[in-house]
């Protein structure tokens, strides 16, 4: 588990930007040696890019694969933040050597890779044409097909989050960024690989929030600077919004809670409908509450809980379905 720990300055300062096409591209190879059983979840979009392109894909990423392990650590030096291929690909050409051979250095080296990852750690200008040359036509052979549907399903997520953060505060997008992720005020507390616990401090510099159709999570942390983290964007690529398409970014529990108010319930009832234990529906309805997903009115002891207009779009799709 990595948890990162926000002060009030970082509370301020947290960014959600557009997918960056080459970090996209570094996050499919990873998807191509890993499966989509790697970690990652369902998602019918990016399993059926899988299916069609994991036969030959590979074959073309050339250094890329080796650049990218089937886990952990992704060079720094991807981390562009650019929204367009040829931006992403001029700023790793730019790339200064020491930083190159320090991202490098921190890979696992398979013996055939060796000699090609030295030389793009000296910084030749030939290794350096060389992956500009290998990310391109990786690019083009096997996602620019698949960019457009990228780019709308992270436009929906887009909005999705703004919304949550308008409803429910920067509590409520934290709460709700990825399955298994916990907010723990100050700790947003993130699934890492290798089971050892990761402690990343934000130190008053910021959050930026990148959104992932292939991958996540996947850290850039420079203590001289914002960090960066990917997180797997909402998989909304279903007419039927249930449990099973929720699932993926509430957790399967607080879906079903969530849905378990589509008509206003008392705490009671609600664990009832969810087939959950009262303090887990409590729990629960906590944070959809601070996520701006429901809303819960008092009048003395009792509380009532009901879909905001937030809620409701997200399960209005599931009633039409059935």
């Amino acid at each position: 588990m990595m948890r990162l720990e926000f002060t009030p300055a970082d509370l301020r300062n947290i960014t959600l930007t557009a997918p960056a096409a080459l970090e996209e591209t570094v996050l499919s190879v990873r998807l191509l040696r890993t499966g989509p059983t790697g970690g990652l979840g369902t998602r019918p979009g990016r399993d059926r890019w899988y299916q069609r392109h994991r036969a030959t894909a590979a074959a073309r990423a050339g250094i890329l694969r080796d650049l990218v392990p089937r886990q952990g650590f992704l060079p720094d030096f991807f981390m562009t933040l650019s929204e367009d291929l040829d931006t992403g690909v001029a700023v790793v050409a730019r790339t200064p050597v020491d930083r190159l051979a320090a991202d490098i250095a921190q890979l696992p080296m398979p013996v055939p890779a060796h000699g090609r990852l030295e030389e793009l750690a000296e910084g030749t200008a030939q290794a350096r044409r060389d992956l500009a040359r290998d990310v391109r036509r990786y690019f083009g052979s096997g996602l620019a097909d698949w960019w457009p549907q990228v780019q709308a399903q992270a436009a929906a997520d887009r909005a999705l989050r703004s919304e949550t953060l308008l409803r429910g505060g920067v509590d409520g997008l934290l709460a709700t960024l990825g399955t298994r992720w916990r907010w723990e005020p100050p700790y947003l507390h993130v699934p890492w690989p290798g089971g050892k616990g990761v402690e990343v401090p934000l130190c008053g510099r910021g959050l930026v929030l990148v959104p992932s159709y292939f991958g996540g999570p996947a850290l850039m942390y420079r203590p001289e600077d914002v960090t960066v983290l990917v997180y797997p964007m909402h998989a909304g690529e279903s007419a039927a919004v249930s449990t099973d398409v929720l699932g993926p970014l509430l957790g399967r529990t607080r879906a079903a809670v969530l849905a378990a108010v589509r008509h206003p319930a008392n705490t009671t009832t609600v664990a009832e409908r969810a087939a959950v234990s009262l303090p887990s529906a409590s729990q629960h309805t906590s944070v959809l509450r601070n996520a701006g997903l429901i809303t819960t009115t008092r009048t003395g002891p009792a509380v009532l809980h009901a879909l905001s207009p937030l809620g409701e779009a997200l399960l209005r799709n599931d009633a039409a379905a059935r």
